[in-house]
This record gives C-alpha cells, sequence and structure tokens, in this order.
C-alpha cells in the first residue's frame, strides 16, 4: 500500500457466470473511457467492493476516521451514500498502513449474511474476522457489530507493510495477503521463512471446515488440504510466500488467475502473477526486488525456483507504491474485456496490460483518458474495485470513488439492442464505413446503382446514358434520373422521389425488397427485386415525376415497409416505340437503395 471447498465451488461459479456476460470485441479494439465520480466526502477509503449478486450496491471501506475503521453503502445506480455505517469497528489503529484493510463477502452470503473483514487492531495486531449481516442479508443496511468471530490474529512488528488484502478464490476458499511486517530489507528475512511465520504470506483459508486449531483462540479454520506445506515443513497456512508487500490482489473473475500488486522498496514495483490453482509460489523477496538482485540472503536471485513478475515499474516520474487492481470483466466497456489495470498511489498514475499467461502485451498509461474532467482528479489511488457486475472502480484517498464508464459520446444504443453501439461496431455485428461510431444501420443512406452508362450492365441497341442515369430515350440522351432528398426514417414519411429527364405521360415509381442482377428490359434496365411494391403513378410535367406528390408528402415512400432495412426503387415510363429498340415502348431510370433508420 501507501509506503512509509468443493461445497461452495458451485454457487460460486453460478453467481460468477450470472455477473460475468461480455460483451464478444477485438482486443485490439476497444471502446472510449472515461470516469465519473460516484462518491465523495469519504474518510480515507482505501476499497470497494458487493456481495455476489448484489448488483444495487457497493460496499466501501474507510481506513479509520479517529480509531473507527466503517464500511459505508453507496446505492447504485443513483450513488446515493448511506449516512449510517453497515459496520464500524472499534479501535483500530492509525498508522498509515494499518486501520481497516480489507473485506470479502462470503461466496454464499446471500443465504449466511456473512463477511470478513482484516483490520489492525488496538495494539497493532492484523485480526481477520467473521461478522454477519442483519436479515434480510441482501438489502441490510446494517451489519451485527455484536456478530464478530474471530478467524485469525497475526503480530506486526512494524506499524508498514500490513498488507491487509483479503478475497475469495473461485475455490471458495479465503486468500489473505500480510506484508513482511515491515523495516527496510526484511531483516528477519521473514517473507522467505516459512515455519511459524505467516508474514510476507499469501494465506489461504478454509473458513467453513471443522476447526483444525481448537485450542486456539487466534485461529479458527480449517486447512485446505492442497495448501502446499500441508504434510511437510512449513506453515499450513501458506498459499505463496517471498511478498513483500502484497497491495490489492484480485481474482480474473472468468479464468481464476490471481494477479498480485507487490509494493518495492527502493526502486521497483510489480504485478505478480498466480496461474488459476497453483499454489507454492515463491516471489522472491528478499533477494529481488523486482527482478533486480538486492545482494541480501534467503533465496537465489533469480533463482529456478523462484517466479519472476509480469510487469515492472521503476522509481522514474516519481513512482514509488503499486496499486494493484483487476481484470475488467464486465459488459458496459466494449473490447476491454480481459485487460488487467493497476496504478502507483504516489504518482497517480494509471496503467493496463494484457497478460495471456505467457506475455504481456498492449501496456497502455491509460491516465489521461480516465480523468474526470470537470475539475476533479483522480489522486493517491488506494484501490480499484468490482461492482457485481463487474464493473470497475477506483477509489482515492482524498475521499473519492470513480467508476470507468464508456464516454458519453459513444453511450447510444440506436439500434436498440441493449448494446452501445460503439460496441456493435467492435463486435463486427454492425458496420461503419464512414466510422463515425454510428452503426450503418442507423444512418439513413441514399444510393445510386444499377446505372444504365455503360459501367455495367450494356443498355439494348447501345442506348447508354450518362453520368449514372438510365438508359437514354427517345427525348433525353442522358437517360431517365431518379434521386431522393429527406431522411428515410421508418417514423416519418419524409424522403421525396424524383425522376427527371423522362418521356410520356406518366411515371411508375415502384419499390423493391432485394436486388437482382442488372437485366435489359425493353429500352432499360431492371434491378429490383421482389417482394415488389408498386407505389404510385404521377403525372410527368416539365419531364420530371415526383413521388409523393408536392401536394401529398405524408403518403410513404415505403410501400407499407415498417421495419427498417434496404430497400430498393426505381421509375418507369413510357418511350417512343421507334426509339431503339423496337417494339420496346418503355424505359427505366437508374435505381437508388435507401437505408430505412429506426
Amino acid at each position: 500500500m501507501l509506503r512509509s471447498t468443493s461445497r461452495l465451488l458451485r454457487p460460486f461459479a453460478a453467481l460468477l457466470a450470472l455477473a460475468v456476460l461480455p460483451v464478444v470485441a477485438s482486443a485490439q479494439s476497444q471502446v472510449p473511457m472515461t470516469t465519473t465520480r460516484v462518491a465523495s466526502g469519504l474518510t480515507r477509503p482505501l476499497f470497494v467492493t458487493a456481495p455476489p449478486g448484489d448488483t444495487s450496491r457497493l460496499f466501501i471501506l474507510e481506513q479509520f476516521s479517529g480509531t473507527t475503521g466503517r464500511i459505508r453503502i453507496l446505492n447504485l445506480p443513483g450513488n446515493t451514500l448511506n449516512a449510517t455505517p453497515y459496520l464500524s469497528i472499534s479501535p483500530v489503529t492509525t498508522g498509515n498502513e494499518q486501520g481497516l484493510l480489507g473485506l470479502a463477502f462470503h461466496p454464499d452470503f446471500a443465504n449466511n449474511g456473512f463477511f470478513f473483514v482484516n483490520y489492525t487492531n488496538s495494539g497493532g495486531t492484523s485480526v481477520i474476522a467473521r461478522y454477519t449481516a442483519n436479515a434480510p442479508f441482501m438489502t441490510s443496511t446494517t451489519a451485527d457489530a455484536a456478530s464478530a468471530t474471530t478467524i485469525l490474529t497475526v503480530a506486526q512488528p512494524f506499524t508498514n507493510h500490513n498488507g491487509g488484502w483479503i478475497g475469495f478464490g473461485p475455490d471458495g476458499y479465503l486468500y489473505a495477503g500480510f506484508g513482511d511486517g515491515g523495516s527496510a530489507n526484511d531483516p528477519g528475512n521473514r517473507a522467505q521463512t516459512i515455519t511459524n511465520m505467516l508474514l510476507g504470506k499469501m494465506l489461504r483459508l478454509d473458513v467453513d471446515g471443522p476447526d483444525a486449531y481448537p485450542a486456539d483462540a487466534t485461529r479458527n479454520y480449517a486447512l485446505p488440504p492442497t495448501n502446499p506445506f500441508v504434510g511437510i515443513a512449513g506453515d499450513d497456512e501458506i498459499w505463496h510466500y517471498g511478498l513483500r508487500n502484497p497491495w490489492r490482489n484480485s481474482f480474473d473473475r472468468l479464468t481464476g488467475d490471481l494477479y498480485i500488486g507487490d509494493v518495492g522498496q527502493n526502486a521497483v514495483e510489480e504485478i505478480s502473477f498466480q496461474p488459476a490453482g497453483l499454489g507454492g509460489l515463491n516471489y522472491g523477496w528478499r533477494c529481488t526486488e523486482g527482478t533486480n538482485c538486492t545482494g541480501l540472503t534467503g533465496c537465489t536471485c533469480n533463482g529456478p525456483t523462484l517466479t519472476p513478475p509480469i510487469h515492472t515499474n521503476t522509481h522514474a516520474a516519481g513512482n514509488c507504491s503499486i496499486t494493484g487492481g483487476y481484470v475488467y470483466r464486465g459488459s458496459a466497456l466494449c473490447g476491454v474485456q480481459g485487460t488487467y489495470f493497476f496504478a502507483d498511489y504516489c504518482a497517480s498514475q494509471i496503467w493496463s496490460f494484457r497478460y495471456n499467461g505467457t506475455s504481456v502485451s498492449a501496456f497502455t498509461n491509460r491516465t489521461a483518458e480516465l480523468a474526470p474532467g470537470g475539475g476533479l482528479s483522480i489522486a493517491s489511488i488506494t484501490s480499484f474495485g468490482e461492482d457485481a457486475n463487474g464493473e470497475l472502480y477506483i477509489v482515492d484517498q482524498g475521499g473519492e470513488v470513480f467508476k470507468v464508464i464508456p464516454r458519453p459520446t459513444v453511450t447510444t444504443d440506436c439500434n436498440g439492442n441493449a448494446n452501445w453501439d460503439v460496441c456493435d461496431i467492435q463486435s463486427g455485428a454492425s458496420l461503419d464505413a464512414n466510422t463515425n461510431l454510428i452503426p450503418d444501420e442507423c444512418e439513413y443512406s441514399i444510393t445510386r446503382y444499377c446505372p444504365g452508362d455503360g459501367t455495367g450492365q450494356q443498355c439494348p441497341c447501345a442506348n447508354n446514358g450518362t453520368g449514372g442515369n438510365g438508359c437514354a430515350n427517345s427525348s433525353f440522351p442522358a437517360g431517365g434520373n431518379l434521386t431522393a432528398t429527406g431522411a428515410a426514417q421508418v417514423s416519418g414519411d419524409s424522403v421525396l422521389l424524383q425522376a427527371a429527364n423522362l418521356t410520356g405521360a406518366t411515371a411508375v415509381f415502384f419499390q423493391g425488397a432485394t436486388q437482382i442482377t442488372p437485366t435489359v428490359i425493353d429500352d432499360g434496365i431492371g434491378c429490383v427485386g421482389g417482394p415488389v411494391v408498386r407505389l404510385g403513378t404521377v403525372a410527368i410535367g416539365g419531364a420530371t415525376g415526383i413521388y409523393p406528390d408536392l401536394g401529398n408528402l405524408e403518403v410513404s415512400v415505403r410501400g407499407g415497409v415498417v421495419a427498417p432495412g434496404t430497400y430498393y426503387y426505381q421509375c418507369f415510363y413510357r418511350n417512343a416505340a421507334t426509339a431503339f429498340c423496337p417494339p420496346a415502348t418503355s424505359n427505366r431510370t437508374n435505381g437508388l437503395a435507401i437505408v430505412w433508420v429506426p
């Protein structure tokens, strides 16, 4: 942080499946993002989370106010903060890295009301305790303060490097990250000591099984039998070791992989990684800081038994304390799924990358993109967090919580399919030919096609017209010319068809639902396919026919079509029998393809 059991697996997995409904999108094509402030006026907030399945609330951890740590409720989506804390814990110690530090809801919280906290008590000892919500668990605004049950206590030799994160893994076990206990260079080599030493470790506890230590009031949990040191030398609670100060860790809710933000000492910050289900890793502190050799004993620097970080930050540009984050698995930020976000507390920088288990890619500085604007700023980033839907939040120590959202310019759903339009475009579900982030099906267009000018199907008897018009006729060598004006919207009738360079007394306008291969018909070319609707017949005046006629613009040119989509139009007119191809007596204009939108 700040420097200086199988019985649970099925319900947990089911809740994750409900919460993870990602929009399929290209990893290279991401929705433009920003942040919006959802809470302010908090006291030293440093974590947000939500019970599985509770999409209407966000729970915010306040580290301490005076000697009291608090859990607050933010109601979603209105972003109103309850004045009465959900739970207050007092007294807690008030060092910069002490207080109320961790919160995790039981996977079966909806049925048992259990949640867990990690705090440092008045003596500076780390305490993991279980509390019970007041009934009904999923809607109550307070927890039972008298329900505290101690799960584990760990003595802390110093006031820093206390860690404090806790979280349930996809296996239903409770994980807890503890720092090495403080002091430069870990003089006690606590992170590498695996016997009678829980500091500098990631622990894994079964909080639902029978107590493995019935005579010890400070340890009330079972030991997962697959923990790496069960049955051999080493503390049975240890899942990983060699950590300096794991500050904000998270499971990828889709893959089960664990990401660890481990705070460095003098030069290097790191993100470490654990593939889903793989325990017993040694992340190298105190003989390595990142991948740098410290010269200290305890292990072999960069030796084969160590697990190196997947990413490191130096202390250049003001960096000094990493804040681990989350792999985004929500649905609002299409194209962002699978991207890991993290930050630096001192420099207030936010980055992201993608990791495929072998290599990091798409490393991006997100600081400017995620700046909230409006005179607000995100500084002293203590944590990221997720709501029950997997949407991402950023916590700053100054008292604010921000939500990562799509930029407002892209949050439209013109086709009404419950996905942002930009997500449809990026997933390939919609086309965007003019790249303006509006799906083509939501933008009307009027496109000339099927010309009789010799560029496609040749007109009969060499009577080609010019410039995209239809075939030449007895009076106009350029050929009949069909145009349209107005907005093609299903809810209105604003398109006006106009055919010029016509002969004869009347013009017949018609609409087809399909486009067929251009075919010679009398002196012209036909290219409108069925089902075909005859729109109407109008008198030709001044060699021009207009539909609907200017006195009846309320008449639709859609021929009864009410669904959005592309439809095809031409105009038929009479021509002199002896003009080009006797006994032909008719001709046609060019065609128009009109896209009608909602």
